[in-house]
């Protein structure tokens, strides 16, 4: 699979300078957004084939959401392009600095199957903005999606400018082995690694949008009622199939009773016939992780769900207890709607099992107080943080969405997607009235003189 000619053409319309213009730019979203729009039909029907989401959820999660996306980007993108002015020092005076915003050149974007439209649309909408080319890898384990975003965009785009490339894992390989200016990738940690590796051998700046097991810490005085159903709604969205999913619940002692209890009556609310039946719960991507999300089954007690049918890829939402923090279930990500409940008896010993963990992509906070939802903030580390809620905190457009370790390497969303597809360059203009030849060699002052003047030169 050589794919240098088509990466090459879109190099050579980058070089053109076709994608630099704020008009330019504005048309390619408007394009995208109406694509879009069209064949929403098509898209929710990829969806519900793919992962079984419902119509609603699809919608929100995915289309709309990028939707949202593009009109945010194209009302601000004049102001986005404005190269920024700053301070210069008076060894240059007189003189002016700034840092002018340019496109990196061709940026490859690749997908996830959790979300295959709207962590693939996303970025892409950051990259186009910015005035990018951009190479797009859809998920091979969304299938239907994929061929419909290639069928609609090489229908749209010219491909020397937004290209999709479907393809497997080896289809993944053979394009990372390319020269890209930029490298945008969502997916696992392990997969993650591979990436950052294929990128450092060319140099080329990468964002990995990663995972990891975000936990939910419940002290005592939460609410047990409302912190039930923001956990279990976090942990439902997409069959537990996103990537800031509530991993596990660790909560205080005295207050696991009701909060067992709330899970129960949120649960009976949310499916009042039987989430088998429920129109609002999609499905398991494949048979690989149901039979894994199944085997986790077995390590700890379920108190709550649990049914499942391989043949319907359905695994009902599911809260245990009695799990070993050393299995399996509490040392990998579950991605699926498998919620263990563990307890901790003082918040120090809590906050020292967080920090004993790897980084989270978010972590989950629910109390009362704000002076303890301050010290869990500044005495542990996640990529994001949600104090009494979940997933909530990836959804809005101007707060940045990114890891930290082995949840992640750069941000995105907003603003943020802009300046990730971004190089701004340094750019200092001198005039050439006054040129003071005090730094010019024969030296005219002592080391002693220097040091006097030096930090007044170089600026405060």
């Amino acid at each position: 699979m050589d794919y240098g000619p088509l990466i090459a053409c879109q190099r050579a319309f980058f070089d053109e300078g076709r994608t630099l213009g704020l008009d330019f730019r504005r048309r390619q979203l408007d394009l995208l957004g109406q694509v879009i729009s069209d064949r929403e039909p098509d898209l929710l029907e990829a969806l519900r084939a793919d992962l079984g989401k419902p119509a609603l959820e699809a919608y929100t999660s995915e289309i709309g959401f990028v939707l949202s996306d593009i009109d945010h980007a194209r009302r601000r993108l004049r102001a986005w392009m404005r190269a920024r002015a700053h301070r210069t020092p008076p060894i240059a005076w007189p003189g002016r600095s700034l840092s002018r915003p340019q496109p990196y050149g061709v940026a490859l974007i690749l997908g996830p199957w959790n979300y295959p439209f709207q962590l693939l649309f996303s970025p892409l909408v950051g990259a186009l903005a910015a005035g990018n080319c951009v190479c797009l890898k859809p998920s091979e384990y969304a299938p239907h999606t994929s061929a419909l975003i290639a069928e609609m965009l090489t229908g749209a785009f010219e491909p020397e400018h937004l290209l999709v490339i479907e393809g497997d894992a080896d289809t993944a390989r053979a394009l990372l082995a390319e020269r890209f200016d930029y490298i945008f990738f969502t997916g696992s940690t392990a997969v993650g690694r591979e990436v950052m590796a294929a990128a450092a051998r060319r140099t080329i700046p990468v964002t990995l949008e990663l995972g990891g097991k975000s936990p939910c810490l419940v002290c005592a005085d939460a609410d047990p009622d409302l912190t039930a159903r923001r956990i279990l709604w976090g942990k439902c969205l997409n069959a537990g199939q996103t990537c800031a999913a509530p991993d596990y619940v660790l909560a205080d002692r005295r207050i696991q009773p009701e909060l067992l209890a709330s899970f129960t009556a949120a649960y009976d609310r949310f499916f009042p016939d039987s989430p088998r039946s429920s129109p609002d719960l999609g499905r398991i991507v494949n048979h690989r992780h149901f039979d894994r999300l199944r085997g986790y089954l077995a390590q700890g007690r379920v108190i709550l769900g649990g049914e499942h049918d391989a043949d319907d890829l359905f695994l009902a939402p599911t809260v245990m207890t009695g799990v070993d923090p050393e299995s399996p279930l509490m040392q990998e990500e579950i991605f699926g709607p498998i919620l263990p409940v563990l307890t901790f008896d003082s918040l120090d010993s809590a906050l020292e099992m967080l920090r004993r963990r790897p980084q989270p992509l978010a972590l989950y906070i629910f109390t009362s107080d704000r002076a303890t939802a301050d010290r869990i903030v500044t005495r542990t580390s996640s990529g994001g943080v949600a104090i009494n809620d979940t997933v909530s905190q990836i959804m809005g457009k101007n707060l940045p969405l990114g890891g930290i370790g082995e949840s992640g390497l750069g941000s995105y969303r907003g603003r943020a997607s802009f300046d990730t597809f971004t190089h701004y360059r340094s750019i200092l203009r001198r005039g050439t009235a006054i040129d003071p030849g005090f730094r010019y060699p024969p030296s005219r002052v002592s080391l002693t003189t220097l040091k006097r003047v030096y930090r007044f030169l170089l600026g405060r």
